[in-house]
């Protein structure tokens, strides 16, 4: 795998990664559904199905119109089942700092640290979170893959406190400077806060009359509130690395003719 394509050094308290041991107990098969709210500026849409029976959850996740490329490729967007905490998605109420951006430890009082990594192929434990070799690629896509759950997630569905976030911003709809885009991450000081930053949000609601037992949240939130290149991420606007082995964003000077 190339090195580059994982995160390095992401903290664990600020991905709220939930350790889990042993194997899980038997889970009652039911079915969670999500249209996934839009946060942070963003203008893209998810929906998300989560079948589970026994302990096998077969997962089917649409993503469309998030940012397109990152370092002149497909976007590598991550996203998880989050929970354990409120099971629902925070708002622009929930930007502590002020600074405009809804970071993942300002939205983690929601829905809670990472319980499984949607990949799209390959392991799916809270460990996986920033791979970004598995993550979504490009703009749109589709992840559809069943997986053993472990103790934490199925605990989450079952108590309604399940949540999915997909991950990474556009500085073309984020609504913030590109200072503030690019300041140091929550998850990592060497990347963007808003590349790591939640994008679409929504509570996995039991289906076909099955309620669990926390009840259900639709946690839907509309809030419109070093010389590596550059990385287009769409609107004009680019990430480029800096000298210092940071991330920065500029705007794309136009070609002249």
């Amino acid at each position: 795998m190339n090195k580059k394509m994982r995160l390095l050094a992401v903290p664990t308290l600020a991905l709220g990664v939930v350790a889990m041991a042993g194997a899980p107990a038997m889970a009652a098969d039911a079915s969670y559904s999500s249209t996934l709210g839009q946060l942070n500026g963003t203008t893209g849409t998810g929906t998300v199905t989560v079948d589970v029976q026994g302990t096998t959850a077969t997962v089917n996740l649409q993503v469309n119109g998030l940012a397109e490329t990152f370092m002149d490729g497909p976007y590598p967007h991550v996203q998880h089942i989050h929970g354990l905490a409120l099971g629902t998605c925070p708002t622009s109420a929930d930007d502590a700092n002020g600074d405009g951006i809804v970071s993942v430890t300002e939205g983690a009082g929601k829905y809670g640290g990472i319980q499984s990594t949607l990949t799209t192929s390959g392991a799916t434990g809270p460990e996986e979170g920033l791979n970004l070799a598995l993550g979504g690629q490009g703009g749109s896509y589709t992840i559809q893959r069943s997986f053993e759950i472990n103790q934490g997630t199925q605990d989450a569905l079952e108590a309604g406190t399940a949540v999915v976030v997909v991950h990474g911003l556009d500085p073309a709809t984020a609504g913030v400077s590109e200072e503030v885009f690019n300041s140091p991450s929550d998850l990592d000081p060497k990347l963007p806060l808003g590349a790591t930053s939640p994008a679409l949000c929504g509570n996995l609601a039991a289906q076909m009359g099955e309620m669990p037992s926390g009840g259900a949240d639709t946690g839907v939130a509309q809030d419109t509130g070093s010389n590596v290149g550059m990385l287009a991420l769409g609107g004009g606007l680019v990430l480029a690395v800096a000298a210092g082995g940071t991330y920065v964003v500029r705007r794309r000077v136009a070609d002249q003719a």
